[in-house]
């Protein structure tokens, strides 16, 4: 895999999680609340590994990926795990405004905006990961 396409992947998902800087709604429905103050230390941190990524790319790779990793896990933890152990009633009410791909009353399943940035987190850690072993063999 080219670093480009890794490129088109973090991009994609550097734009999906800007949408949580600025908050997106529909009249009274929203794709994502704007969580500036609750995640832009997330955002700052994803941008600053992708800038390294990009200029420094023989430490920013691994930066990038361990940051995708931890993501990836703190947002399975925080919204998946709730899914699997039932234990989101808090998490139901909590998201009853969003937009939503699959409804329930009874168990909480992560609404739209959050199941596309799982997607594409995987998406872009999985480039990753095929773009330096794919490299790592090239250069040997």
């Amino acid at each position: 895999m080219k670093k480009k396409y890794v490129l088109i992947f973090c991009m994609i998902l550097l734009l999906w999680f800007f949408l949580d800087m600025v908050g997106v709604d529909f009249g009274d429905k929203y794709l994502v609340t704007r969580s500036f103050t609750e995640d832009g230390i997330y955002f700052i941190i994803y941008l600053t590994a992708l800038v390294l990524f990009i200029f420094k790319e023989k430490i920013g790779k691994y930066i990038l990926d361990v940051w995708l990793l931890l993501w990836f896990a703190t947002q399975f933890i925080s919204h998946w795990l709730y899914t699997l152990t039932g234990r989101g009633s808090g998490k139901i009410e909590y998201f009853k405004d969003s937009l939503k791909i699959f409804e329930s009353r009874r168990r909480y399943i992560p609404d739209a905006y959050h199941i596309v940035l799982h997607l594409l987190i995987i998406t872009a850690f999985v480039s990753l990961n095929i773009y330096m072993v794919k490299n790592k063999k090239g250069s040997q």
